[in-house]
């Protein structure tokens, strides 16, 4: 077993550099602070990640699902399939349009939505499936647009921790009607705040820049009802200079997950699909037996850990019914994972020192009681 270190291991250690540092004074010291040309260099360099697709940078990642359901026309009535497993925010932004999120259940190996639990819950009143690509494994997205099609339903991907994920070659975001990023500061990049929304549409994606700009492209020349949810200068200068270092990075946390993947034998590693390309977002394991206590072991260590996530969205209290409880959801994978995942620090800058000490320590932490 390993002593505790004087230097605790963070479950995540955001990057900011000098380069990020020195962008970010460049453009405030320019004077162009808001939507200027620091956003529409940074839609046009991250369009490479999506198949050159159209991209509107926005505020956060919440804001990219909220505006892509609002640039649909989602409301009242309509529903969208999303899976309980995963941050609120997924089905927040539903929720915030007025439509309903039908919860479904995922798969035990990926954590990501069940494509035969999407097929499962459509009715008449769905009017979208959004798949979470959680962790950074993308989601079956062969399968799911294969429903969605025969429905004629859209699909709307939740990204935001799958920066540069692929499935059988072609890049998370570039599968549905639009792909939504986030950019929170421990993302796999990040812009301190900010989200991207990527769609092959050049209507729907005009009706984006629309709907984030208060609904005009000329100013005092509003077109459509919208809202505010612009991405600054500042912050899409800082997106600049991580996108530059996101291929290394993601390369560095694969390398990390190796290292893992061979060392810990006391927990259950997280598998990869087959034509799937893992970012690791969160190296998530599973903890058949006592978390809590494993979790201690971790900290006492020196290792952090965190837990994504302990509540499925289903049992959280704005989702609750009229009666206080969670509604007719019957999601046993779901609620599974929720009283197993932990996940270990594998951000890019570990050191082969920091590696070891998290694999023995979790290999400590499988027999904790």
């Amino acid at each position: 077993m390993t002593e505790p270190s004087q230097n605790p291991i963070p479950p995540a250690r955001p990057v900011i550099g000098e380069r990020e540092i020195e962008a970010a004074v460049r453009v405030l010291r320019s004077g162009m602070v808001v939507q200027g040309p620091e956003v529409a260099a940074f839609e046009q360099e991250f369009a490479e990640l999506v198949e050159g697709r159209h991209c509107v940078a926005v505020n956060s990642g919440t804001s990219a699902l909220q505006l892509t359901l609002m640039a649909m026309d989602l409301g009242p009535g309509d529903e969208v399939i999303v899976p309980s497993f995963s941050f609120a925010a997924t089905a927040n932004a539903v929720r915030l349009v007025g439509a309903v999120p039908v919860f479904v259940d995922i798969e035990r190996d990926s954590f990501n939505v069940d494509p035969a639990a999407v097929a499962a819950a459509i009715t008449p009143r769905t009017a979208a499936i959004m798949p979470v690509h959680l962790y950074g494994h993308p989601a079956a997205m062969d399968q799911i647009m294969e429903i969605a099609q025969r429905h004629g339903l859209a699909v709307v991907e939740d990204a935001a921790q799958a920066h540069g994920a692929s499935l059988n070659g072609k890049p998370v975001g570039a599968f549905g009607l639009a792909g939504c990023f986030s950019f929170y500061p421990t993302k796999n990049m990040h812009s301190l705040e900010g989200g991207m929304i990527t769609t092959a549409d050049a209507e729907f994606a005009r009706k984006l820049r629309l709907l984030r700009n208060q609904g005009m492209e000329q100013r005092y020349a509003n077109e459509i009802v919208g809202a505010n949810m612009r991405l600054t200068d500042v912050a899409a200068a800082i997106g600049r200079v991580q996108l530059t270092q996101l291929a290394g990075w993601t390369e560095q946390r694969r390398e990390n997950a190796k290292v893992l993947d061979s060392r810990i034998t006391a927990l259950v590693t997280p598998p990869v699909a087959d034509g799937a390309q893992h970012v690791y977002h969160q190296y998530t394991v599973r903890v058949p037996g006592d978390r809590d206590a494993a979790q201690a072991h971790l900290k006492a260590q020196g290792v952090g850990s965190a837990v994504y996530y302990p509540t499925p969205i289903h049992r959280l209290k704005p989702f609750l019914d009229a009666d206080g409880k969670p509604g007719p959801w019957d999601l046993p994978e779901t609620e599974r994972a929720a009283t197993e995942v932990l996940s270990l620090p594998i951000f890019p800058t570990l050191t082969a020192a920091e590696l070891d000490r998290i694999a023995d320590a979790a290999n400590g932490a499988g027999g904790a009681r």
